[in-house]
């Protein structure tokens, strides 16, 4: 019996370069891209060129024999031609043929999915708070999730949307920062606090979870407790200044990660700035 296989959907995006870097170990994966690419993705990997939108039966092929199926693919806020709304649409669209896929080839789906979906809603925040998104790209993932889930039921596909949070160098605040960045600053003197996930703690969990034969139908993904930003830059060694927060500013806006320990409980650590900015100065010359 040969090693398992899990095709990655969108591999070329920031999360999927990742996933090569840090490959998992008993896992082979089937890396997707629309083009070749130019050599900003780690060479010798398993690519197949195909749109999953204009030739869908390809894409079921590319499936066969795989345990799971990892959507990637969808537009970056404020990228691509369209830049809006408009471009936002196509989460919707690439998690609906991943699971036609997944129902074509009989394995199950994992949608990457985002903490946007809660919007600016403060505390601690489990799989089962309502979905406020503040945003076209939350609320387009938000959508991908209520369809693909309906599809999927539809279909007989096991589907799971991870709402991943933020992840320490893929964020805009490490990964965003340049000179004369600024925080806000509370009046109690600290900064905003979030969930984060490291970039290689991040790609453990996402080969941990294509391993699970049974996932939930949504998972929070990051890492416990919440990380003071000002904490992150610090221990990157990035200057910042602080300004006063303005009214309505959140403090503090955490995953629940409960679900997430319970399923992958030897996988998570808690959230350590200095280790996720160790992580992010060990892969960052390749995302650059």
């Amino acid at each position: 019996m040969g090693i398992p296989a899990a095709v990655v959907l969108g591999a070329t995006g920031r999360i999927g370069q990742l996933m090569q870097l840090a490959p998992p170990e008993g896992l082979h994966l089937r890396l997707q891209a629309r083009r070749p690419q130019d050599g900003h993705v780690r060479a010798g990997g398993d690519w197949h060129i195909l749109d999953p939108l204009a030739d869908p039966q390809a894409l079921a092929h590319l499936a066969e024999g795989a345990e799971a199926l990892l959507c990637l693919a969808g537009p970056v806020p404020g990228h691509g031609p369209a830049g809006g709304t408009a471009d936002m649409e196509d989460h919707i669209r690439l998690g609906e043929a991943a699971v036609r896929a997944g129902a074509a080839a009989g394995c199950r789906v994992l949608l990457a999915s985002s903490a946007a979906v809660y919007g600016a809603q403060g505390g601690l925040l489990d799989e089962a708070a309502p979905l406020q998104p503040a945003n076209a790209y939350g609320a387009a993932k938000a959508e991908m999730e209520r369809r693909c889930a309906a599809l999927g039921t539809e279909l007989g596909v096991p589907v799971c949307a991870l709402r991943i949070g933020n992840t320490a160098g893929l964020d805009a605040i490490l990964g965003g920062w340049r000179e004369g960045f600024v925080l806000d600053r509370f009046a109690d003197g600290s900064s905003p606090r979030r969930s984060y996930i490291g970039v290689q703690a991040l790609a453990r969990v996402l080969a941990a979870l294509l391993a699970q034969p049974v996932l939930p139908r949504v998972l929070n993904v990051a890492q416990p407790g919440a990380v003071e930003m000002a904490a992150l830059l610090q221990a990157a060694g990035r200057p910042f200044g602080t300004r006063p927060a303005p009214a309505g500013a959140i403090p503090q806006v955490a995953l629940d990660t409960a679900r997430l320990q319970a399923l992958l409980p030897f996988a998570l650590v808690p959230a350590d700035p200095a280790q996720m900015a160790a992580e992010w100065a060990a892969l960052e010359p390749y995302f650059t």
